[in-house]
């Protein structure tokens, strides 16, 4: 199982402390530390989809440009990886996005 995030999200915190909390093993790949690569950003949107994936809260897309935010593409994400709302959660052939303990839950 894969977390991505950043270390310093509070959300990410949360899934994490959760995870260890629950004996749930998992690796967390921090997009400032590797950032990911467009094949695995892909596969994120394949699977949930742009609404699901951009954090439309987050700093980073508020200073997006109109047109950057109603044309949101893999190059645009790469440059800009805190667009991805966290955590984005990869077990097996399962993405989820954002904390959720109850779906959290079901990783036992």
């Amino acid at each position: 199982m894969k977390m991505y995030g950043i270390k310093n999200c509070d959300t990410i915190k949360k899934a994490q402390k959760f995870l260890i909390a629950n004996n749930i093993d998992f690796e967390f790949i921090d997009f400032r530390q590797t950032p990911i690569d467009k094949l695995t950003l892909q596969s994120f949107v394949d699977k949930v989809g742009w609404v699901a994936l951009i954090n439309k809260r987050s700093t980073t897309y508020r200073n997006l440009n109109d047109d950057e935010k109603q044309n949101i593409t893999l190059e645009l994400t790469l440059k800009n990886p805190t667009l991805i709302k966290r955590p984005v959660l990869v077990n097996g052939a399962d993405i989820m996005v954002g904390f959720n303990e109850k779906l959290y839950s079901k990783l036992k």
